[in-house]
């Protein structure tokens, strides 16, 4: 294999750095790895976290009830208000990211995190509850959820990116999952304010590498995005946060595209981080089921959900997209409208956790590429960042209505059949999608392209494919 190294230019003009991630780099390139490998490690690590955060909600429910006597509509409000900020903050994440870099904004988040969970573990009030997770937690885990994964597939991957994308979406569901058994084991037998310290870890572990190794764009290291032969230089973005957000709001909001897109990504919010994230574990146990048990069902879907990101992933590379999101839909509303007329036996709860964590995080590559066809990968992270308000929307919707319903009837059946009906509706919907997107801007238009030298390539084909 050619070796290119000696032909990738310094963008600044400036000597070799002796930064960390310059010198991994440097090694790296000379295994022929590309340094996207480790920001994707990166953005995997603190998408887990965000997600460990999040899948606290129903870990917390009872213990809070028992420990301060709040029902459960009260709780379901702080629960709601952190679903909400945590969308609507999404759309202004991207443009944070654009104008003043990612490795700030996530840095950012992630000290907003650990905050907001260090409190909560003090707090002796209600409004504190709302404050705490619902305004803390809420930013920060918006500023580093699966927009993020957006913006590094979409900067850092030329090709490949479908795959990349769905490594990164089984962190967006797996820690939920995964951690979930760990923190009820905590708040069991020893109690809740301890329950919150896996995700604590987990943010804190983030936060130290992605100061020390995430850079905004493959740029700064000299090195094409994976998969492309030149670098390109990242618009200079001087419009303010609000502006790059409504800017990309306005051109997409008159769209067909836009329109379906939206509302099946708020149905996909309503029945995962709002309907099962939030109420599966007390739903269990209105049916005698223990908490640790009902977390052992959560673990059962991060083994499926991992195979079924990575699965969307490859698929999507190859696949229509809409047809696939119809696949998906239908899978989750079978299983959602078949649980409450189940047994609640081991086997059935077994098989509601495969079905249901192969389709948990498997429409975000799809509607990621869906988004990009639409509306150009120069405002695909921007628009993305307002589908994912929709889905937090559609999530705190089902956050607060599930737990109003339960109090009112005693029952989460009415929310689940509601859920199944939804993602009926909305893979019938994904077909109404054009067939080929039509980008409404170019991505290399506000980029600056860097000249490779004549007759040589800029940089040296990669392995890793």
């Amino acid at each position: 294999m050619a070796d290119g190294r000696n032909f990738v230019p310094r963008l600044n003009g400036s000597q070799a750095s002796d930064s960390l991630a310059e010198r991994i780099s440097e090694r790296l390139r000379g295994r022929g790895i590309h340094y996207a490998w480790v920001m994707l490690g990166i953005t995997f690590l603190t998408m887990l976290a965000t997600s460990a955060t999040m899948g606290m909600a129903g870990v917390l429910m009872r213990p809070l009830q028992s420990q301060f006597g709040w029902d459960s509509g009260a709780i379901s409000g702080a629960m709601a208000m952190r679903l909400v900020l945590y969308g609507l903050t999404g759309p202004f994440a991207a443009a944070m990211m654009l104008r003043y870099g990612l490795r700030r904004a996530v840095c950012a988040a992630l000290f907003c995190i650990t905050l907001g969970l260090l409190l909560i573990t003090r707090m002796n009030g209600l409004w504190q509850l709302y404050i705490f997770w619902g305004l803390f937690v809420g930013v920060g885990t918006g500023m580093t959820a699966i927009v993020l994964g957006a913006t590094v597939a979409n900067n850092w991957f030329g090709r490949r990116r479908g795959m990349a994308l769905g490594i990164v979406a089984t962190a967006a569901a797996s820690g939920a999952i995964g951690f979930v058994p760990i923190s009820a084991w905590l708040a069991e037998h020893i109690g809740w304010r301890l329950s919150v310290a896996p995700p604590i870890v987990l943010c804190s572990l983030a936060f130290v590498l992605v100061a020390l190794l995430a850079r905004d764009h493959p740029s700064e290291l000299g090195l094409p995005a994976y998969g492309e032969v030149v670098v390109t230089l990242p618009p200079v973005r001087r419009t303010g946060v609000a502006r790059l957000s409504f800017d990309a709001l306005r051109r997409a909001l008159p769209t067909r595209s836009f329109a379906v897109l939206i509302g099946g990504f708020a149905v996909c919010g309503f029945t995962t981080n709002g309907l099962i994230q939030t109420h599966f574990i007390p739903l269990l146990q209105d049916h005698g089921i223990t908490e640790a048990a009902a977390a052992g069902v959560f673990a059962m879907m991060a083994m499926f959900d991992f195979a079924g990101a990575i699965g969307a992933g490859y698929l999507t590379d190859r696949y229509d997209p809409r047809k696939l999101l119809l696949l998906y839909y239908v899978v989750r509303a079978i299983v959602l409208l078949l649980l409450p007329f189940s047994g609640f036996s081991g086997w059935q709860l077994a098989l509601f956790g495969a079905f249901y964590g192969l389709v948990w995080i498997a429409p975000v590559p799809p509607t990621i590429r869906l988004t990009s066809e639409s509306f150009g990968a120069a405002q695909g992270s921007l628009v993305f960042g307002w589908l994912f308000a929709g889905h937090q929307l559609g999530s705190a919707v089902a956050a607060l209505g599930a737990g109003i319903v339960h109090d009112a009837l005693g029952t989460y059946t009415p929310s689940f059949l509601l859920g199944g009906a939804l993602c009926l509706v909305a893979g019938a919907t994904a077909l109404l999608l054009p067939r080929d997107g039509r980008p409404l801007a170019d991505a290399v238009s506000d980029a600056a392209v860097l000249v490779r030298p004549a007759g040589l390539p800029l940089v040296a084909p990669l392995a890793g494919d």
